[in-house]
């Protein structure tokens, strides 16, 4: 067959159903790891994915992939990217491999579902590939920052963050363990491929890669360019999956799917993503603002997906929309404020040059996050660092594990705290989606302690920042964050801002 064009006997190829002889079929793909809500082996047969590939074919893809990617690598080692480039960008670096690489070998697990339990053959053999993919995908990421760890021990968070119990981290693997690591093969299909690859990982991807370019680091635009190639093709296993349960009167529980993955990856994307694309970015390098970025790649691509599927667009969607001018906002004060608790060094992005192209990005910045940043930098000016880092950790979201904020100022000051109690313990939700989530699946959250859960607990010892951070992880000085640029940016809106105050 292989001398054949591969129209010829593909659909052939892929039909891996058989009848069990020694098991039933019920014993063979268990509900509670296939999720297949009833459907039968010959509707799901019905599963045609719109990516077609044969072995062969992938291998050789593959290979030219890695051959690019390392070749490039070797190409312009000399050029000392790192230590030539904006300290905010290594910070891009150092935050992307952290979140990001581990998490790649999760979605192994996550392929490696489908591959075995989706009643979908289709499903299954490209979820095999997926498998592939997402090896591929971490073995990269983790080979890449490897070199950087003997002159900066940050960059040794690209392995190490996964491992510990480091805020940022826990809420990374909250967002993996639920719609990875914690579903069922056909939940993993709608809630990874379709809500998370399809559209989140564009933008964390495809976004960076564009700023990366612009900031000439070819080196990094070139490997996360190679692995958005695959996330485009292995990401396409959701939707077929949503057909078939569209059709077969499974609309409630697969709308319910989808909107509490968007809504997960949303929040953890808008703490790491945001900042980067916003205030990490150096401004003549940034492509565009994350709002519009997250208007054109993720907003409308939704939209189409989802109504094309038979689908609604979820129900909190104008929420949805108003976060986009002010969530990632709050997510980076904050950080950079906690910046001991991370293993990167957050880019207040806070310069004059800066806040004009936030306040024409997002009209109101000012008034709104500036003022906040008026009162940092004052404190800084006068020789008052130590009102500008923590004392103790901030409430933390029950759902995504992120600390709860809203908009400051007097005149959108929108701070609200939505709380659950269930057996003898109360849950706190910095909105009412988070909290809907919760309601929805309670078995699949509840036994989660925050950081402030243990802390509060009595399991971080001793109950000090400095006993959290060792909780957390942290190795000495050299791995807590601090300001990337060393405070340099009030020299240059130091002037504007004594006329201001």
């Amino acid at each position: 067959m292989a001398i054949k064009p591969r129209e010829q006997w593909y659909d052939i190829a892929k039909d891996l159903n058989w009848t069990s002889k020694y098991v039933s079929e019920d014993e063979l793909f268990p509900e509670n790891m296939s999720g297949s809500e009833g459907i039968s082996k010959e509707v799901w047969e019905e599963f045609d994915e719109p990516y077609k590939m044969s072995y062969p074919e992938y291998v050789k893809v593959q290979r030219e992939k890695d051959a690019g990617a390392y070749s490039v690598k070797a190409a312009l080692e000399r050029a000392e990217i790192v230590k030539n480039s904006d300290p905010g960008w290594v910070s891009v670096l150092k935050a992307h491999y952290g979140a990001i690489a581990v998490g790649e070998y999760t979605a192994v697990t996550g392929e490696a579902r489908m591959a075995r339990f989706s009643k979908a053959p289709g499903n299954r053999n490209m979820a095999v590939f997926g498998m592939l993919d997402e090896t591929r995908h971490a073995q990269l990421q983790l080979y890449f920052p490897h070199e950087y760890c003997k002159t900066d021990r940050q960059f040794d968070w690209a392995w190490k963050a996964y491992h510990q119990n480091e805020w940022a981290a826990i809420a990374a693997r909250s967002l993996f363990d639920d719609i990875i690591a914690g579903r069922d093969a056909m939940s993993v299909a709608i809630m990874l491929t379709f809500s998370f690859e399809s559209g989140f990982t564009n933008m964390q991807f495809l976004g960076l890669a564009a700023d990366a370019a612009e900031a000439g680091d070819y080196t990094f635009s070139n490997v996360i360019s190679s692995i958005q190639t695959d996330e485009s093709r292995h990401a396409q296993q959701g939707a077929p999956i949503l057909e078939i349960l569209v059709k077969n009167g499974r609309k409630e529980e697969a709308q319910k799917k989808v909107d509490v993955a968007i809504w997960r990856s949303w929040r953890l994307f808008a703490v790491l993503t945001g900042p980067i694309m916003d205030y990490y970015t150096p401004v003549e390098h940034r492509s565009m603002s994350f709002k519009e970025f997250m208007l054109e790649w993720i907003v409308g691509q939704f939209e189409r997906s989802l109504l094309d599927l038979g689908l609604e667009k979820p129900w909190y969607w104008d929420l949805f929309m108003e976060e986009l001018d002010s969530c990632h906002h709050g997510y980076h004060l904050g950080v950079w404020y906690w910046r001991p608790t991370v293993w990167w060094n957050p880019a207040a992005g806070v310069g004059l040059e800066e806040r004009n192209w936030l306040e024409e990005k997002y009209p109101g910045w000012n008034e709104r996050w500036g003022e906040c940043w008026d009162v940092v930098t004052d404190n800084l000016i006068n020789d008052r660092e130590s009102l500008t880092l923590p004392e103790t950790l901030p409430l933390v979201d029950n759902m995504n594990q992120l600390p709860i904020c809203g908009i400051p100022g007097d005149k959108h000051w929108d701070m609200n705290v939505y709380s659950v109690e269930k057996n003898n313990r109360i849950y706190h939700f910095s909105n009412e989606v988070d909290k809907w989530i919760f309601e929805c699946y309670p078995e699949q959250y509840e036994g989660h302690k925050s950081i402030i859960d243990r802390f509060l607990g009595g399991e971080i010892q001793p109950m000090t920042l400095e006993g959290a951070l060792k909780y957390m992880g942290f190795e000495g000085d050299a791995e807590i964050g601090r300001d990337a640029h060393n405070y340099s940016w009030i020299d240059k809106s130091f002037g504007e801002f004594k006329k201001a105050i």
